[in-house]
């Protein structure tokens, strides 16, 4: 291993937004790291997820979608009509 061009490995205090702080090692410059999520406030780890809805997407896609599933239901019932009157008109014959 060559001497001097290895970062400098040191202790580092990590604290979050939350307020936990714990300490770790790192080559990062300084003696603390400020970090915005840790595993104790983060959703995943803490098994509080939440869907967050960014300007209403949830229910852009789902009226799209309703729109589409309520195109096909008619098309299918005017489809089934029509083979309704079909059906019909051959029996009067």
């Amino acid at each position: 291993m060559k001497a001097g061009i290895h970062p400098d490995y040191h202790e580092v205090t990590v604290s979050c937004a939350c307020g936990h702080s714990f300490k770790t090692r790192s080559t990062f410059k300084g003696e603390q790291l400020r970090v915005e999520l840790c595993s104790n406030c983060h959703p995943y780890f803490t098994g509080k997820m939440k869907f967050i809805d960014t300007a209403g997407r949830v229910e852009r896609f789902q009226r799209k979608y309703a729109q589409a599933a309520e195109a096909t239901a008619q098309a299918a019932a005017a489809k089934a009509a029509a083979k309704a009157a079909a059906k019909a008109a051959a029996a009067k014959r």
